[in-house]
């Protein structure tokens, strides 16, 4: 693989060597799909959980088979069997048997084929009529069943699937999925509400039928260690109390994390600064400033106010508090409420517990909460 110019990765999976820590959430999924058990992994948006899953396809022990898909882009079952018929044809090496009868099979669905004009990477499209798609994709999965080699699929935004028209997608592929044997599967998504209605929930098929897994923060010290460790390498001085401010900064979320310290490497002084990062977080903050008044044309008077006093406020423990309410001018506690689900359906904040086990709201966005610390 060839080496990237900037060591910090702020899109896809360049190799182990790129990728920080996660070493108990990797054993955690290798151990389960050794023994033939599915894992459901669940993240808040760019914590790092797509990188996470395809560190772990890479590191599959011999006489396996890693498939990636992501099927956020897909609205409908035949959607569906694109992807997956794509991700298997670019898994599964076709110059060896099971290849050539892939292609065979494949064959007989009269596809076409194109090139993704990004990645290069071949896109298989079927045209299919109203209810074969399921038909077909049941064909696909029973191929996979009796390929030789151990097969994973990783599906990444498993929760698009309760968008389809069709109804009870979930539980005409759960009906597919626990027959096989040879096939294992990890299911993720960031929309965490939508992922604990498909697995938590008594009423729906894929209940309790995965392993669980949460992605959060990397450890302060391990991130710092890794940071400091590739601009090092660079031939760039970055001291650790530098880091350590560049990472509170960043909230330890692995995207903005990965974000700064890409834009501060680029600038290739031999010594970085506080006052360096920071020139660099203020110039990053004003590109973006578009952007966050975009987040004020979308949304209503006052889940606007509710959003700007959660990114002030930073953790919001008691949104409805009276103390909250006043501190910030919301109006009544049931107008908040309503903002509040409205945000969190437009994925602006979103709910997580702390240490304690307390219940808190945060704003997805870090650089608009950075953004609103300024005054704005």
């Amino acid at each position: 693989m060839k080496k990237p110019s900037n060591p910090f990765v702020t899109s896809g999976y360049r190799s182990a060597k790129y990728f920080c820590d996660r070493e108990s959430a990797t054993e955690t999924l290798l151990q389960s799909i050794r023994n033939g058990r599915s894992t459901t992994v669940t993240a808040i948006r760019r914590m790092g959980k797509t990188g996470l899953i395809k560190h772990v396809l890479s590191k599959l022990h011999k006489g396996h088979i890693g498939v990636y898909m992501d099927i956020l882009p897909a609205e409908s079952m035949p959607d569906f069997l694109n992807l997956l018929a794509s991700a298997v044809y670019n898994a599964v090496p076709q110059r060896t048997g099971p290849g050539k009868r892939l292609l065979d099979f494949l064959k007989t669905l009269r596809p076409v084929i194109s090139y993704d004009p990004l990645s290069g990477q071949p896109q298989v499209s079927i045209d299919v009529r109203k209810g074969e798609a399921e038909h077909h994709i049941g064909h696909v999965l029973q191929f996979l069943e009796s390929y030789p080699d151990r097969v994973v699929i990783a599906i990444d935004e498993f929760q698009q699937i309760l968008m389809f028209p069709e109804k009870n997608a979930d539980a005409w592929l759960r009906s597919i999925i626990q027959n096989l044997s040879n096939v294992s599967f990890i299911f993720s998504g960031s929309r965490q509400h939508l992922m604990n209605d498909l697995f938590s929930d008594p009423s729906r098929p894929f209940y309790r039928s995965t392993d669980l897994l949460s992605v959060g923060k990397i450890d302060p010290a391990v991130y710092s260690g890794f940071i400091r460790r590739h601009f090092r390498q660079g031939g760039q001085s970055l001291p650790a109390e530098v880091a350590r401010q560049m990472l509170d900064w960043t909230d330890l979320h692995t995207y903005y994390v990965q974000l700064l310290c890409n834009r501060v490497y680029a600038l290739g002084l031999d010594e970085i600064t506080s006052d360096t990062w920071k020139e660099e977080a203020h110039r990053l903050l004003s590109e973006q400033e578009m952007i966050f008044y975009k987040y004020r044309d979308l949304l209503t008077s006052p889940q606007w106010q509710l959003l700007k006093a959660i990114a002030v406020d930073g953790r919001v423990y008691s949104p409805t508090s009276k103390d909250f309410i006043s501190g910030h001018s919301l109006g009544s506690p049931a107008t908040v409420l309503r903002s509040l689900q409205a945000l969190q359906k437009k994925e602006m904040i979103y709910s997580d517990y702390d240490l304690d086990g307390r219940s808190y709201y945060q704003v997805y966005d870090v650089l608009f909460r950075r953004w609103m610390e300024l005054g704005h």
